[in-house]
């Protein structure tokens, strides 16, 4: 097979008019030609850190939407069916993937479950990670959020560690807001690329030190505004990342997005897809190709630098998308889940007011980290402690799904609803049911229809009720990814219509329950400070 066009040497900076040869899903040989098609080609697109199972698509799935894009490969952490399933649901991720021509390259998750301060549905112990890092598809540690663990010399956080050295395989870091000696130590100790940087100092601060910055614009958390300028003075050390993607957010675009985004600032286009083609393969070892001869015919053709619309896709030399379409076929797809709990009361979910103000959760609109703000409480005639709607300060409910348990109660402040309540079982990291609303009535419906499927995302209104299924670990489907975008749109546009005002309602209120990224979060056991790493009081309590 040949195709001609001119070609972009990102490796080489350079730009020329080529053909490629193309033999056994490699690059045989580049041959300069003066007389060639019009098009540019030039290395695929790779996310340096994805969360698949967060576009609520199987991998087989995501690898039809991602492709469109221009996305050849992804550096994929499962750690989320990992914290419902185990070893077994990284593997599912796997033979998953395999169904289809395209280049996950998945991490041994390093955190399952996530913090001891919440329930999740499995443990992936130290011997379950080497079992996963001695696999050949296996390509890294996947992301260490126990930071203090590692500061503080936790003995199975540097188990784990120690493992992924012992097998040259490198170990992704996961520390916000971590600065000065204490990034030193925690990079000294093995974490070399962080995705949590949400600011220009931090993430200087962490790469003075040799750490690698992958810089996330993703459905909930964008950090590209605040990050991009590093490329100009640290292009060899910037990957690019979605970290969580929504359906409806990947049929828009992906990694392609911040290319353009990033030429439309001004930035040098080598510099660009240094980042966005380059480093993660040399970073991770991936086995992706860069237009090398004797490499895996791994590229895209664009219309041009300028417009940067992608036009074909190939990977391993077979053409997977062609002027927006996917080529890639759907698979069969199995379906794995751990949901054990039963639909709940109007009467679980009740709280008496102590008197006094209560600690509220600021939820921040782009950010996955949250601020703890003082409310006056409000109650109904009861007694009880409601919503407050006049006042945005709204009943947050966590459900343990993995067993019976009494729902943790908190309230938060910015989710706008105005009427009726969302939820969902995507609920970072354990992926118990989080759910937000107006009512206490509304909430119990919106978190029983997900119990009743066994996951998904649902919206309840005073006239209607809407659900996505996500029978898969409760987090994603096995249907086809654009109707599922389809639907998950609109479900996401009933929640605006019911008055949020968040770019991504469902994607952040899945971050309520992330302990791991401060201030204030929400888990199955209560309400968390994540700054201290301790458990706060709903009612504030003066000394």
């Amino acid at each position: 097979m040949k195709v001609s066009g001119h070609i972009i040497d990102v490796r080489n900076r350079r730009l020329f008019k080529g053909i490629l040869h193309i033999k056994d899903n490699r690059i045989e040989r580049i041959e300069p030609s003066d007389t060639v098609d019009g098009q540019f080609i030039m290395p695929g697109f790779i996310d340096s850190h994805v969360h698949v199972e967060s576009s609520m698509l199987v991998p087989s799935e995501f690898a039809r939407l991602a492709v469109v894009h221009g996305t050849v490969a992804t550096v994929s952490d499962p750690h989320e069916i990992g914290n419902v399933l185990g070893v077994k649901g990284v593997e599912y991720m796997i033979e998953n993937g395999k169904q289809v021509n395209f280049k996950f390259n998945f991490g041994a998750p390093s955190c399952v479950p996530a913090t001891t301060f919440e329930t999740a549905g499995a443990k992936i112990t130290s011997d379950e990670v080497r079992y996963l890092l001695e696999k050949d598809e296996i390509k890294y540690l996947a992301e260490m959020m126990n930071w203090p663990g590692v500061l503080f010399n936790d003995s199975v956080v540097h188990e784990k560690i120690n493992i992924a050295k012992s097998l040259g395989k490198p170990i992704d870091g996961h520390a916000p807001g971590l600065r000065g000696e204490k990034a030193e130590a925690y990079v000294k100790a093995g974490m070399s690329t962080d995705h949590e940087c949400f600011t220009k100092e931090e993430a200087l601060d962490k790469l003075k030190h040799g750490m690698k910055i992958a810089i996330r614009e993703g459905s909930a958390a964008k950090n590209f505004e605040a990050l991009i300028e590093l490329l100009h003075d640290h292009t060899q050390m910037i990957m690019f990342c979605s970290d969580d993607k929504h359906p409806d957010n990947l049929v828009e675009g992906h990694i392609n997005l911040l290319v353009k985004r990033a030429l439309a600032k001004g930035h040098e286009l080598f510099n660009v897809l240094q980042a966005a083609c380059i480093n993660p393969i040399d970073h991770y070892n991936l086995e992706v190709g860069s237009l090398r001869v004797g490499d895996f015919a791994d590229f895209i053709t664009i219309d041009n630098p300028s417009n940067f619309n992608v036009l074909t896709t190939y990977i391993n030399g077979e053409k997977v998308a062609e002027n927006g379409k996917t080529l890639i076929p759907r698979v069969n797809n199995n379906i794995v889940n751990n949901f054990n709990c039963e639909p709940i009361l109007e009467s679980q979910i009740q709280i008496k007011n102590k008197g006094g103000k209560i600690n509220v959760i600021e939820a921040l609109d782009g950010q996955l980290v949250t601020n703890c703000i003082e409310a006056e409480a409000t109650t109904d005639q009861n007694g009880n402690l409601v919503s407050n709607i006049e006042n945005d300060i709204l009943k947050l409910v966590v459900v343990n799904r993995y067993q019976p348990a009494k729902p943790a109660i908190a309230f938060i402040r910015n989710f706008g609803l105005t009427e009726g309540a969302i939820a969902s079982s995507v609920g970072h990291d354990s992926h118990n049911i989080i759910a937000v609303g107006a009512t206490d009535a509304d909430i119990v419906k919106a978190v029983n229809l997900i119990i009743e499927a066994k996951g998904g995302v649902s919206a309840v209104s005073e006239k209607e009720e809407s659900l996505v299924p996500l029978p898969v670990a409760g987090i994603m489907s096995a249907e086809d990814g654009y109707k599922v975008a389809e639907a998950y749109s609109a479900i996401d546009q009933m929640s605006k219509q019911m008055g949020s005002k968040l770019n991504s309602p469902f994607m952040s209120l899945s971050f309520m329950a992330l302990l791991v990224i401060p201030s204030l979060k929400l888990s199955d056991l209560g309400l968390f400070d994540g700054d201290s790493f301790k458990f706060k009081p709903l009612f504030v309590e003066h000394s």
